[in-house]
């Protein structure tokens, strides 16, 4: 491979292709309705299973997140791309979301939060801890309380079969969308393994 010259940007940016494309849902609070927000998200573990999510402090959905200490990470996909950037360009507004988005709404099994029908995967937390980051958001460390799927998502013993969902993930650094695209490999390739799944 030939060596390329390498420089420096002049504002140092996290630009890293693709990050998951999540929408967020939470319950309301008294007259409030429920909320559904766009955020960062992470795998901190996988068994136990746990998740991170960073909310930024304008955004509705980080008091929530706090009041109530559960939610659902529900995984979009291609359909619902203008849904997605409707939800995230009103996370600061308090309004009914659901009918912002179209999208519907479901209620989880395990914890108190909506879901959101139309995603083919419900990741239901719990949070177990909360980082300020500074200057303007906070990190929730939480734990998988229940994850379901619909009927071709995963296989009997819950392993994704990623080639039957059109998912998406956002491009920090360009500000786009892009689908998965081809299998090019697989975790524990290089000593003959292929029984990993994180």
């Amino acid at each position: 491979m030939q060596t390329k010259t390498r420089r420096q940007l002049a504002t140092p940016g996290a630009i890293i292709p693709p990050v998951p494309a999540m929408l967020l849902t939470v319950a309301g609070h008294a007259d409030e309705p429920d909320e559904i927000s766009v955020v960062f998200s992470f795998v901190i573990n996988y068994s136990p299973a746990q998740i991170g999510i960073s909310v930024n402090h304008e955004h509705i959905a980080l008091q929530r997140v706090r009041q109530h200490g559960e939610f659902v990470l529900n995984v979009p996909v291609v359909s619902m791309i203008a849904a997605f950037d409707r939800a995230d360009m009103n996370s600061k507004k308090s309004a009914d979301k659901f009918a912002i988005t179209g999208l519907t709404r479901g209620k989880a099994s395990t914890v108190n939060a909506p879901t959101i029908i139309e995603s083919p995967i419900h990741v239901e937390c719990r949070v177990f801890d909360e980082v300020t980051l500074p200057p303007n958001r906070s990190m929730f460390l939480a734990s998988v309380e229940a994850t379901s799927v619909i009927d071709g998502v995963c296989d009997e013993d819950g392993t994704l079969i990623v080639k039957n969902v059109p998912f998406f993930g956002m491009t920090v650094g360009s500000g786009e969308f892009y689908t998965m695209g081809k299998r090019v490999g697989h975790i524990g390739q290089s000593v003959g393994r292929d029984d990993i799944k994180y």
